[in-house]
């Protein structure tokens, strides 16, 4: 008699996680089959060398006082891999000069007109002191685009110059395209517990100001865990990707793209949302209805490894406001924000926003001559890279849109007790994130059942 089969389709930090909490469950002598077509797994997570140093060229960090990721490192051994953020700040350019990242915010909304001074215009910051007085109509339970709140209450300017910034470094999207629950939760909980004001609202949602470090990030990139997940999970990884996915009298069936059929007693899907709505077609209409309704960005990153010299500013990086004439959305000084561990510097710029077809579209070249203009506006430096690395990231990025989480809701609702979804457009983009979610998955399954 052979042992009970599970089925993950989909390599990234979400399949890997879902395949090692699986071993955990059910132990050694399951058969746990993993599908991904890529040529390396870990999906939006790729570690490289830049500059003869290793680098991240998808996510690069996590926040570290969300409890996944320090809880996952500790089970694979890896705590003391886990590297800070230096404490550098980001700036923010707008109007083509460049501002601090105003804080007392949540996500970029003010919990004062003091917090946007200097970024916004007079009448703004006017608008925002009479805030408090005005009267708030806020339906409890209810999800706007996070720019109709902000921008009816504070307006435009805080909008494209303190909000969008963030939003389109976290999602490629915008103030206009992420819902308020998803963008800023603890905001949207105390308007439903009745706060008289956005101001207030805001301010009762601040993060406590302890001086600890918001990021964390691992010593050899993410490459580091992705190798830990596999060799703690031991999934047998097929490199092709799944096409059908049918009920079976004992479980499920599944056809993958050379034409081989696997058998499972369980599946976690574990691949973005418009694959996952494909595959849940037949045998989970609703949900591959509310999954098809998630959309999705694209973006590119170019990493450069530049002399070690360069006069940077004294930041972790520059996001841009809405509206300016720059081709990318943001800077990651890395060396800045990481620590210098090598003779030259490391840093990312990132380009591609919800709606436009760049990280598609635009050559390597193209690419990195809009990167090292934009070196030269926004910090007047003309740099001559040491090297270069173009990674594009094609419809990877979900947008969180208002009522996302009714649609999370009726995706997981409409699964039957054998089927499990994972990924990062579910409870949220990041990798902490995506690591809770994996770990959701596997708790949803009835494995005495596929058993």
């Amino acid at each position: 008699m052979t042992g009970p089969s599970y089925c993950v389709v989909g390599g990234g930090i979400s399949g890997l996680t879902a395949a090692y909490r699986l071993r955990a469950a059910v132990g050694d002598d399951a058969d746990i089959t993993l599908f991904d077509p890529a040529d390396r797994l870990g999906g939006i997570l790729r570690t490289e060398r830049v500059g003869g140093q290793t680098m991240d060229l998808g996510a690069e960090a996590f926040v570290l006082r969300r409890p996944e990721m320090p809880a996952l490192m500790a089970e694979l051994g890896l705590s003391d891999r886990q590297l800070v953020s230096t404490g550098a700040r980001p700036l923010i350019y707008s109007q083509r000069n460049l501002h601090p990242l105003p804080t007392g915010t949540v996500i970029g909304i003010p919990s004062s007109a003091a917090s946007v001074a200097g970024l916004v215009d007079e009448a703004t910051v006017a608008r925002i002191e009479d805030e408090p007085g005005r009267a708030l109509g806020w339906r409890p339970g209810s999800d706007p685009a996070t720019a109709e709140l902000v921008g009816e209450r504070f307006g435009e300017q805080v909008v494209t110059r303190s909000v969008d910034p963030l939003l389109s470094g976290v999602y490629a999207g915008s103030a206009a395209t992420i819902g308020l629950r998803a963008a800023a939760p603890g905001v949207a909980a105390a308007l439903d517990r009745g706060a008289p004001s956005l101001t207030d609202e805001v301010r009762q949602a601040l993060p406590p100001a302890n001086g600890e470090p918001v990021f964390g990030a691992l010593d050899g990139g993410y490459q580091v865990l992705l190798d830990a997940l596999v060799g703690r999970g031991r999934p047998h990884w097929v490199r092709a990707a799944v096409q059908r996915l049918d009920r079976a009298e004992a479980g499920w069936s599944l056809l993958d793209d050379t034409g081989a059929r696997w058998r499972a007693d369980a599946v976690i899907l574990a691949v973005p949302a418009h694959r996952a709505a494909r595959l849940l077609a037949e045998v989970a209409p609703g949900s591959a209805g509310a999954a098809g309704r998630i959309t999705n960005a694209s973006s590119v990153v170019v990493a450069l490894a530049v002399p070690g010299d360069t006069p940077f500013p004294d930041c972790s990086g520059v996001l841009v406001a809405t509206g300016e004439r720059l081709r990318g959305k943001a800077i990651t000084l890395s060396s800045r924000k990481w620590g210098a561990r090598g003779d030259a510097q490391l840093l990312r710029l990132s380009f591609g926003r919800c709606g436009d077809d760049v990280a598609s579209s635009v050559s390597d070249d193209e690419l990195l001559g809009w990167a090292l203009s934009d070196l030269v506006d926004v910090f007047g430096l003309a740099v001559d890279p040491l090297d270069a690395r173009v990674q594009r990231w094609l419809e990877a990025m979900p947008q969180y849109g208002p009522g996302h989480a009714e649609l999370v809701a009726e995706i997981r609702a409409g699964l039957p007790p054998t089927l499990a979804v994972a990924g990062s457009y579910l409870d949220g983009i990041g990798v902490p994130a995506c690591v809770g979610a994996a770990g959701r998955a596997v708790e949803a399954l009835d494995l005495k059942v596929a058993r």
